[in-house]
C-alpha cells in the first residue's frame, strides 16, 4: 500500500512540474500585477471534460434574471361601502401574512372593568359559529401551513396569521369568524380566567418587572384616564368578566369604521373579494342577537383625549431574586418618565433619535456598538456606577400623546443616588450633543428599521397600523431620510421639550428611600439636574 502511494505522488510531481515549466513567466511577473500574461490553457490535456464557466453550457436557455420593480412594493388600498377598509403590499414569496388590526384596547376601558382587552387576546382562535372548536381552526392552519397570534396594546388590537398565499380564502374565513363570530362559552371563559390568575401570579414571583412597571409608569403618567388605564387585568376584576360584558364591548368597539384588514404577500383583489365575503356578507354574531348584550342602553366608545397629569405610583414588596448562583443582590426599580410626543407629531423621528442615543440596557449585556454599548445609559451611567444594574431609555408613541422614559435598578441602598443619576441624564439630554454619538444613533435607528421591515409579519403590523392611524402608508425611505434630516439642534429642542412635563415616577421593591416627587421635579428643573438634598458630587464607590 506504502508503495502504490510513492507512486502516486511522483506521478503528480511529474505532472505539476511539467505544467508549471508550460505556464511559468519571466520572473518580473507578479501576482500583484494587473495585468498577468493571459496564458492559454488546453483543457483537453488537464483531462477535464466539462465546459468552462465562462462560456454558455449547451443545450440550455438562457436565463430570465428577476428585476426591480416598483410596483413590487406598492400599497394597494380599498375602503368598502361599510367603512372597513383594506390595505395590501405585494412580497417575493410563496407565504403571505393577514390579519386585522383594530382601534380597541385598554385605553378604551373607561365604563368598562379593566382586564377586557387582556380576556379577548386569550380568547382569541377559539370556538365561532363555523369552528366548533380551537382545534378545528388549528387543523384547517396546519393544512396551509399557517400559524396565529393575537396581540393587544393599549390603542390597538391585532389578530394576524402566516400562512401559504394559495389559502387565503380559507385564511379570512378563519378571521372573519375569529373576529366578528366568536362563540365565547362559559367553558372558554373560565379557562382564561385560570390562565390570567396564573399570569398575574407568575409575574409577582419574577426577577423581570417591566411587564409591571410599564403598568405603573402609564398609570402614574396618566391617571385615572386613557393610557393610564392597566393593561393586565386587575385581580379584582378577573371574576367580574362574563360573556354578556365581553359581547358588549365587541358590539361597540369591532365596528368596520374601527378595522383595517391588511396583507403582505397577496393579491389585493383576491383580498378584498374574500374580506367582502367573510366580514361584510356574514353579520357579526352579536348583530340580532340581544340576549348576548348587557340590558340597557348601548355604551358609547371613549373618544377622549389621553390627558398627562404626571404623578407618583409606587409599591413596596419584595422583589424576588434569580434562582441560582447568579450573584445579583435583591434590587429596587425605578422608572422616570416626561411627557413625548405622538407619532403623528413633526417631532416624532427626533424623539426616537434621542431615545436611540439614550440606550442603555442590562449591566450583564454583551456586544458592541450595535447592541447599544457606546449609548449615553453605559458610559455615563452603567460604566461609571457599579452598583447600577440597570438603565434603559423607551418611548411609547400613541395617537394622541406619547410618554419618554428611563428604567434603572439599583440595591434598595442606593435608591435615591439612583434617582439623581438618571434625573441628571436627563437633563443633560438638553445639553450639547456630539457629532459622533448623534451619527451612532442615527445609523442605528436607520439599521434597526430596516432589519425588522425584513420580516413579513413586521411589515404586516406597520402598513395596517399606518392606514389605521392615518388612512395610508408611508414608505421605509421617507423614514429613513426623516431620520438622516435630525441634527443635533433637534435632539437639544426635543429634550427640552420633555423636560417641560410634570415628571411620572413609577417604582417597586424597597424603595423607602426614593426622594419626593417634588424634589424629582426640582431637579429636572436645576441647569445640572440637582435633586435638593443631594450631595453635590455623585460617588463613583
Amino acid at each position: 500500500m506504502a508503495s502504490r502511494v510513492v507512486g502516486f505522488q511522483k506521478v503528480g510531481t511529474r505532472f505539476l512540474a511539467k505544467q508549471a515549466k508550460r505556464f511559468s513567466w519571466n520572473s518580473r511577473h507578479f501576482a500583484s500585477q494587473a495585468d498577468p500574461p493571459k496564458v492559454p490553457i488546453d483543457r483537453s490535456q488537464l483531462g477535464c471534460k466539462q465546459p468552462p464557466l465562462s462560456e454558455p453550457l449547451p443545450g440550455v436557455p438562457s436565463p430570465n434574471y428577476a428585476t426591480v420593480k416598483d410596483d413590487n412594493s406598492e400599497t394597494k388600498y380599498t375602503v368598502l361601502p361599510n367603512g372597513l377598509r383594506i390595505a395590501s403590499e405585494t412580497r417575493f414569496g410563496q407565504f403571505c401574512t393577514v390579519g386585522v388590526v383594530i382601534d380597541s384596547g385598554s385605553r378604551y376601558e373607561v365604563a368598562y372593568p379593566s382586564g377586557v382587552s387582556h380576556f379577548l387576546e386569550k380568547l382569541a382562535f377559539n370556538s365561532t359559529s363555523v369552528y366548533s372548536d380551537r382545534e378545528k381552526i388549528m387543523t384547517e392552519l396546519e393544512n396551509h401551513g399557517g400559524i396565529c397570534d393575537c396581540q393587544s396594546s393599549r390603542d390597538t388590537f391585532v389578530y394576524a396569521i402566516s400562512a401559504d398565499s394559495r389559502g387565503l380564502d380559507a385564511v379570512s374565513k378563519i378571521l372573519g369568524e375569529v373576529v366578528l363570530r366568536p362563540q365565547i362559552s362559559t367553558a372558554e371563559i373560565d379557562i382564561t380566567r385560570q390562565a390570567i390568575q396564573f399570569e398575574l401570579e407568575t409575574l409577582g414571583m419574577r426577577p423581570e418587572q417591566e411587564t409591571l412597571l410599564m403598568d405603573m409608569i402609564h398609570a402614574a403618567a396618566y391617571r385615572d384616564n386613557t393610557l393610564g388605564l392597566p393593561k393586565l387585568c386587575p385581580a379584582p376584576n378577573v371574576p367580574k368578566i362574563d360573556q354578556k360584558l365581553l359581547f358588549t364591548y365587541l358590539k361597540n368597539h369591532y365596528t368596520p369604521s374601527r378595522m383595517v384588514v391588511a396583507g403582505v404577500g397577496v393579491d389585493h383583489d383576491r383580498l378584498v373579494e374574500s374580506v367582502q365575503k367573510y366580514f361584510v356578507d356574514q353579520q357579526p354574531i352579536w348583530e340580532g342577537n340581544d340576549e348576548l348584550i348587557l340590558p340597557g342602553p348601548l355604551l358609547n366608545v371613549d373618544d377622549s383625549v389621553a390627558q398627562w397629569t404626571g404623578g407618583l405610583v409606587q409599591e413596596e414588596c419584595e422583589i424576588p431574586q434569580f434562582a441560582g448562583p447568579s450573584g445579583l443582590p435583591e434590587l429596587a426599580h425605578v422608572v422616570l418618565g416626561l411627557e413625548s410626543c405622538s407619532h403623528q407629531d413633526p417631532d416624532f423621528i427626533a424623539v426616537c433619535v434621542l431615545n436611540m442615543m439614550m440606550g442603555g440596557g442590562g449591566s450583564f449585556s454583551a456586544g458592541g456598538p450595535g447592541k447599544g454599548m457606546y449609548t449615553r445609559l453605559y458610559t455615563n451611567v452603567l460604566n461609571r456606577y457599579h452598583w447600577m444594574y440597570n438603565a434603559t431609555a423607551y418611548n411609547h408613541a400613541y395617537l394622541d400623546s406619547g410618554l419618554f422614559c428611563i428604567h434603572a435598578s439599583a440595591p434598595p441602598t442606593h435608591v435615591r443616588e439612583l434617582v439623581e443619576v438618571i434625573t441628571r441624564e436627563m437633563v443633560a439630554m438638553a445639553g450639547s450633543v456630539g457629532n459622533s454619538e448623534l451619527r451612532r444613533a442615527k445609523t442605528q435607528l436607520q439599521s434597526m428599521l430596516l432589519m425588522n421591515l425584513e420580516s413579513r409579519p413586521v411589515v404586516f403590523e406597520d402598513l395596517a397600523r399606518q392606514v389605521l392611524a392615518t388612512g395610508q402608508r408611508k414608505s421605509p425611505k421617507y423614514f429613513i431620510e426623516a431620520i438622516e434630516n435630525i441634527s443635533a439642534d433637534d435632539i437639544q429642542r426635543v429634550a427640552q421639550r420633555l423636560l417641560r412635563a410634570s415628571p411620572a415616577v413609577a417604582a417597586r421593591g424597597d424603595v423607602s428611600k426614593i426622594p419626593q416627587l417634588r424634589d424629582v421635579q426640582s431637579g429636572l428643573m436645576d441647569p445640572n439636574g440637582r435633586i435638593p438634598g443631594s450631595r453635590h458630587r455623585m460617588s463613583l464607590r
